[in-house]
């Protein structure tokens, strides 16, 4: 389902939605579009760009439609580990 790159486009995100029974709403578009064009962004990076787009996406719309898009094989979460460099503390 991934384009050459190994990415999905905005379009193939939405078709996966709708195959799975979803029904598309100018937030999900929103949010399937920033998805899209930030591979690798992290769930509140794509939350900050959506509200940047559209202040009325509320955060817990952003993270659901994340989960339904892992849920149907669409995205797959990764942890991210950030290393302290050395003296840094907490």
């Amino acid at each position: 389902m991934a384009g050459s790159d190994g990415m999905m486009n905005n379009e193939q995100i939405v078709k996966a939605l709708k195959e799975s029974g979803m029904r598309i709403t100018r937030q999900r578009m929103i949010v399937a579009d920033v998805i899209a064009d930030n591979d690798g962004a992290s769930c509140k990076d794509i939350c900050c760009i959506v509200r940047g787009k559209d202040s009325s996406v509320g955060v817990a719309t952003v993270y659901r439609m994340i989960n339904v898009l892992e849920d149907i094989g669409v995205i797959e979460r990764i942890d991210m580990i950030k290393h302290r460099r050395n003296g840094d503390e907490g």
